[in-house]
């Protein structure tokens, strides 16, 4: 039930547009209004009918039957249809379009949200699963909220009003009523709470297939190469199997509501027709009245019933409503203490001072890391895998805090700034290429968006790649796929170079660029980033030690410390560290 519960959060999107709601509950409680007088007003005309026949019968001089009233009534029932009609109509319009907008604002919400999340988040979570939050579970819930708020509010009006035209009508057969809602109501809940872990354990199952199908077409040629596609299936099955138990315990368990509370219900009409019946035998009840008693009691029987048959999809979008709000309920980046800023041109001194870190508390990778780089300077960072060289980058692009001592440049504490304007200084190229399916001009204005057409250019010359996007046939027009179909991978970071060069960066970082293309490519890439290097603050992550050979600093990191500093001759002369890693580059 808690994660039902969790559904009244939507309610704040919804309030946005309070006044087209209002108007569809207006609209829906003109169809109750509507669908609770039909059976008093066709009651009216069988009463009158019945009256008739019976004079007739015994003869009564004139008897016959009372068309004009009969056609009256008739002429009030077909307006009360059109009005009927005309509610229902406008109450889906009105409240579907309102469930939609709220969506709209839920999405962008969660969107907002996620750019405003740490980066160990996305570490900590897969990349699926989360996909999963932002679209299928979204969905489920606006499934509900389209397809059963409506109809849900509408059948609980029903009951309130047939209710109310019983106690008019014949007041004891509240008594029966009362018992059958009372037994309906806990039996439902029994049934809900018993099925809702399963609709929980669903969503996060859906949540798994997901993130898994994307891993592995993420991954797919990996897949291809190492035959691994046999495996990929198992595992597929194996969580799509996990899925489909999950989903059909959860379908079991909630379709055993439905036929309990049909029982209860048809078990109370049986006793509402036959009491009343006996006090029509009487002559203490009407005919019509009978129809009208027995008519109301099948309106709650079937909004009990059309209620019940939603709990599935309630509990469905319960557990999905649940995800959703624990995601915008997750710790964001903390704010509250930057009040300083960079100056708009920054010189590029940048200062480690005794910086410790860990990605949790428990597990320190790095204990007193300090180095001094100077304005304009190349500092490479070295080291094998897994010594820390990513780490560095990332405390000081601040995807990550420092847990003892700070990171300073132009002497301000970085953790003292937004991270939005410290990341305005920087520049960063990848080791993967990233490019998004747009044409070549708009992935390089990606680094900055209010870039002309000729300093596109211009980037792209200094990049050394303006040659080639000459040759496509609609050159800086010319539309490119996310995985570079046509491009390669040299090509693709000479394109994320160009974007690094026209954001005009004062602090410049390039992890690995190189690493992933051959000689004559690297060379190309090379002469590209000391064109963009020139008059900057470089950092460089080097997997090739042949290219830093003319960094001002280079720092040789092992295990998240700094274990040798100095330029490349000063290092060879230690033949430490750092000179057996040189040197094992060129060894066969």
């Amino acid at each position: 039930m808690k994660d039902i519960i969790e559904l009244r959060r939507v309610w704040p999107y919804i309030k946005t547009y309070s006044g087209q709601f209002y108007i569809g509950i207006a609209m829906i409680l003109l169809v109750v209004i509507t669908s609770g007088l039909e059976p008093f007003i066709l009651g009216l005309a069988i009463t009158e009918i019945g009256r008739n026949v019976v004079d007739m019968i015994e003869g009564v001089p004139g008897a016959g039957i009372n068309y004009p009233y009969v056609i009256r009534i008739m002429a009030i029932y077909g307006i009360r249809g059109l009005l009927n009609m005309a509610g229902r109509y406008f109450a889906t319009f009105f409240i579907s379009g309102v469930v939609q907008k709220a969506m709209f604002d839920l999405r962008n919400d969660m969107s907002q949200k996620m750019n405003r999340m740490p980066i160990s988040y996305f570490d900590g979570h897969k990349l699926g699963d989360i996909l999963s939050r932002v679209t299928s579970d979204i969905e489920s819930v606006s499934n509900f909220l389209t397809q059963t708020f409506a109809p849900t509010m509408m059948g609980l009006l029903q009951i309130f009003f047939a209710i109310i035209m019983i106690v008019v009508i014949r007041p004891t057969i509240l008594i029966i009523v009362f018992a059958m809602i009372s037994l309906t109501l806990v039996y439902s809940r029994l049934v809900i709470q018993w099925g809702q872990p399963m609709w929980k354990k669903q969503a996060s199952t859906l949540g798994a297939l997901f993130a898994l199908s994307q891993e592995h077409l993420s991954g797919f040629t990996e897949l291809k190469v190492y035959n691994q596609e046999e495996e990929s299936l198992k595992q597929f099955k194996e969580n799509n199997a996990r899925l489909s138990k999950t989903g059909a315990d959860a379908a079991f368990r909630s379709g055993l509501v439905m036929p309990g509370t049909s029982f209860i219900s048809e078990t109370s009409y049986v006793a509402v027709a036959l009491i009343a019946g006996w006090r029509v035998l009487q002559g203490t009840v009407t005919l019509g009245n009978l129809q009208a008693l027995v008519q109301y009691v099948s309106q709650i029987n079937h909004s009990i019933s059309q209620i019940t048959q939603m709990s599935g999809m309630m509990q469905s979008a319960g557990a999905a409503s649940a995800r959703v709000f624990k995601l915008l309920d997750e710790e964001e980046e903390d704010t509250s203490n930057e009040p300083q800023q960079l100056p708009e041109k920054v010189k590029g001194e940048v200062v480690f001072d005794h910086v410790k870190f860990g990605y949790s508390p428990e597990n320190i990778l790095m204990n007193d890391v300090s180095f001094t780089v100077k304005p304009g300077e190349t500092v490479a960072i070295v080291g094998p895998t897994g010594a820390g060289k990513t780490t560095l980058i990332n405390l000081l692009l601040r995807f990550y805090d420092v847990l003892g001592g700070a990171i300073y440049i132009d002497g301000i504490d970085i953790s003292k700034i937004s991270r939005q304007n410290l990341r305005e200084h920087m520049g960063l190229v990848l080791q993967d290429a990233w490019l998004f399916q747009d044409t070549i001009a708009e992935n390089i204005r990606f680094g900055n968006k209010d870039a002309m057409k000729e300093e596109i250019v211009k980037a792209a010359e200094t990049a050394n790649v303006n040659h080639f996007i000459r040759t496509l046939p609609d050159g800086y027009e010319e539309i490119i796929h996310p995985d570079g179909d046509g491009i390669s991978q040299g090509q693709r970071q000479l394109l994320t170079i160009a974007r690094a060069v026209i954001s005009d960066p004062d602090i410049l970082i390039l992890d690995e660029a190189t690493s992933s293309v051959d000689t004559r490519l690297e060379q190309l890439i090379q002469s590209a980033m000391d064109r963009v290097m020139e008059g900057r603050t470089s950092f460089v992550i080097a997997h090739r030690l042949s290219t830093i050979r003319n960094a001002d600093l280079i720092l040789v990191m092992d295990q998240g410390n700094i274990i040798e500093t100095g330029s490349h001759d000063e290092l060879i002369a230690q033949n430490g560290f750092y000179a057996d890693l040189y040197q094992s580059q060129f060894e066969e």
